[in-house]
């Protein structure tokens, strides 16, 4: 499964990501997929491309998968794809390992749709997004 990925980020387990009963917190799997999806936008390149602030990406939806209990002190490798470009969207989808195993601990996807913010609207795909995105994975259309 990790061959599917390209784009991988190190996540360092803290103290204070568990919970009450001993395990890694389950909301905050969702701020690991956040770190990754960043170091992904920053592969590609996608800040210069939202003209100044004006148009950029904004979280439609998110959701994990949880597979196995992660207990401090723990590093995990969270892998970042893209796997559907769609018109004005995108899917990202997430696996998040142990380190330097292939013991996953949690997957998920995310939907991340083109925004023009100040008119509250989404926008189609620019080219040249579409173009990176599909350098750097093979997502379906």
């Amino acid at each position: 499964m990790r061959e599917r990925f390209r784009v991988w980020e190190t996540i360092v387990v803290h103290w204070g990501d568990m919970d009450a009963l001993g395990h890694v917190n389950n909301a905050r799997y969702f701020t690991y997929c956040e770190t990754a999806r960043f170091r992904y936008f920053g592969e590609i390149g996608l800040a210069e491309l939202g003209e100044g602030g004006r148009y950029g990406p904004v979280l439609a939806s998110a959701s994990c998968n949880f597979r196995r209990q992660v207990h401090y002190p723990a590093t995990l490798e969270v892998g970042t794809r893209t796997s559907r470009l769609g018109t004005t969207s995108f899917t990202m989808e997430y696996a998040i390992f142990l380190a330097g195993t292939e013991e996953l601990a949690a997957d998920g996807s995310a939907v991340v749709v083109w925004l023009d913010y100040q008119a509250g609207r989404s926008l189609p795909l620019p080219a040249v997004l579409r173009e990176r995105l599909g350098a750097l994975d093979s997502p379906a259309d």
